[in-house]
């Protein structure tokens, strides 16, 4: 059995570029894309820096869910001032990146035509752990509805080495711009 799952692992393509990579086909037989790299999330997404806080989409399931990554780097600006000597993530910071992982569901879904999405609430929001320089923020962003083709209400989550560090709910509507 060893042999057959090693020579089956040799035979995969390990060279496709991870925004290339899709789950699933569509009726008319077009891929679905599953990962953005971060050109195509700034594709998708008006945040530029230094409020650009996704770095890559490493699981989209259209209309579901987004799976999304942030590295966290000494070199982030806010380190300067928060706070000297012990730097920490800003706890705001954290929920706008989960908040732009949604993002990342919203303007993807067929209702969607042009607009902008922004927080119209923010339930039961927890913080349980610190984030620092070094972490890698793994950020679970699910849709729980979206109405009249302008209110989306989503559960977020956002986790350090498997370890929860942020959770909660995230209401948001479109607004013409």
């Amino acid at each position: 059995m060893t042999l057959s799952v090693h020579t089956e692992l040799s035979t995969q393509k390990i060279s496709e570029p991870i925004s290339e990579q899709v789950s699933a086909v569509t009726p008319n037989d077009s891929p679905i894309k599953t990962t953005f790299n971060v050109q195509e999330i700034a594709e998708l997404l008006p945040h530029r820096y230094p409020f650009a806080l996704v770095d890559r989409i490493i699981d989209f399931v259209p209309g579901d869910k987004a799976v999304g990554i942030k590295n966290v780097s000494y070199n982030e600006e806010f380190f300067q001032g928060h706070f000297p000597g012990y730097p920490l993530m800003p706890g705001v910071l954290i929920v706008e990146a989960m908040a732009q992982v949604g993002g990342i569901i919203c303007v993807q879904l067929p209702e969607y035509t042009s607009g902008l999405f922004v927080f119209t609430g923010i339930d039961g929001v927890r913080f349980r752990r610190q984030v620092v320089p070094g972490d890698q923020l793994v950020m679970t962003v699910e849709l729980l509805s979206f109405k009249r083709g302008r209110f989306a209400k989503m559960k977020a989550r956002a986790e350090v080495d498997g370890q929860l560090a942020v959770d909660g709910e995230l209401m948001f509507t479109l607004v013409e711009v």
